[in-house]
């Protein structure tokens, strides 16, 4: 039997598997360095895979197989995210979260289900190939500073140095159908930083608008003026977006509050315009509302940095992908303005992250991510392990 075959064989074998895995972490998610079950949870499932394992970060957890088939030093890293977000599910499935306010509205109860998966069928054909691969099971994806860093702190992939040929990740999208895997070469998720604004005025009656010191009215110009920042000091070149999703000033139809709050976020694909955009964010904020008589309260939390995915891993898994999947399934996709902190193992390692379509609508209505009626397609595991399992085996045999 060829690899192709015990691949699929194994994909078959594990997929009920997977989808009962998925649905009891959707049931009982955690938020980001709050996972200690589902930490628990991959300690047993591995466990019981006789795979080593130890703790990382925390409520992270990173196991390892060895290769048998012959001595080699190469390592490649697998990594999955397992924190949920502060949502309230609105979904009636049967494996509903029971957490109120806790929800897997990102996939990351796929993508640890799909991890495990691959562990089981990475240790069936750990014949196939040689060298160690890491099963990184990372906390924290959501919650800026993240779980990336804490890993890289902890030191556990230092042993490795450059011994670390890869490190492998993946997403779910909505964007893409069942089936389908997209990838994007170099430049593929935007850098991320939080800005928090309280501006404090002065409240008063909505007719004596000149005896107060409106925040509504500063917050409005302090909005339309930050847009220029990103439409007259950058390059059009540079993918960045600059969007303000929290306005709330808590007045009446006649009343001027004291303050109001602003809370926004900046996206862009280039470091250097980064830390130029936010000093001059940060300055604008700080010295529009004052000269209009308001005090300003800022926080400025810094966040991922852009992803970057190697340009020849890329090619690589293009190839092996259109291997183990149809050529029609392997997709080209564009930048994704959205951040992830695996951005900081592309900063270190040779690395790629690539999307899992799992969008049927004949089925369901899709909903987008971080939405509180997202679900996914479950059939789609039966492409994420193949390519992750097949990808791995084939980057450590190096067979041409």
């Amino acid at each position: 039997m060829d690899l192709r075959s015990e691949i699929n064989s194994c994909v078959e074998r594990e997929f009920q598997v997977a989808v009962e895995r998925r649905r009891l972490l959707h049931q009982n998610p955690e938020l980001s360095f709050e996972e200690f079950e589902t930490s628990a949870f991959i300690k047993g499932v591995l466990g019981t895979m006789d795979i080593s394992y130890r703790s990382v970060a925390n409520t992270g957890v990173l196991g390892w197989i060895d290769g048998t088939k012959s001595v080699s030093d190469d390592v490649i890293v697998l990594r999955a995210d397992i924190d949920a977000l502060p949502i309230y599910e609105l979904n009636d499935a049967v494996y509903k979260s029971r957490q109120d306010g806790v929800m897997h509205a990102c996939g990351h109860d796929f993508h640890t289900s799909n991890l495990l998966g691959v562990a089981a069928i990475l240790l069936s054909l750990k014949h196939t190939f040689s060298g160690r691969v890491l099963l990184l099971f990372q906390p924290a994806e959501e919650r800026i500073p993240g779980g990336a860093q804490e890993v890289l702190k902890s030191g556990v992939l230092d042993d490795y140095g450059d011994r670390i040929k890869a490190v492998l990740g993946l997403h779910v999208s909505p964007r893409l159908r069942v089936g389908e895997v997209g990838l994007c070469g170099g430049k593929f998720m935007a850098s991320s930083d939080e800005f928090y604004v309280r501006i404090k005025g002065i409240g008063g009656h909505a007719a004596e608008p000149h005896r107060a010191v409106d925040p509504i009215a500063i917050g409005a110009q302090l909005l339309s003026s930050l847009q220029q920042i990103v439409s007259r000091h950058i390059d059009p070149s540079v993918p960045s977006v600059l969007t303000f999703g929290k306005f709330i000033g808590n007045g009446a139809v006649n009343v001027i509050p004291d303050e109001v709050v602003l809370e926004g976020t900046l996206r862009t694909m280039d470091e250097m315009w980064r830390e130029k955009a936010v000093e001059k964010i940060e300055r604008m904020l700080l010295d529009l509302p004052k000269t209009f008589g308001a005090e300003v309260d800022l926080q400025i939390k810094r966040g991922y940095p852009f992803l970057f995915n190697n340009f020849d891993l890329t090619s690589q898994a293009k190839r092996y992908f259109g291997e183990i999947l149809k050529e029609d399934q392997v997709k080209d996709v564009g930048i994704w303005m959205a951040a992830e902190d695996f951005a900081y193992y592309s900063h270190r390692f040779p690395s790629l992250f690539f999307l899992v379509g799992i969008n049927n609508e004949g089925i369901n209505p899709q909903h987008e991510l971080h939405n509180a009626k997202f679900d996914l397609d479950e059939m789609a595991f039966l492409t994420s392990m193949k390519a992750m399992a097949y990808a791995t085996i084939r980057l450590l045999i190096k067979e041409v």
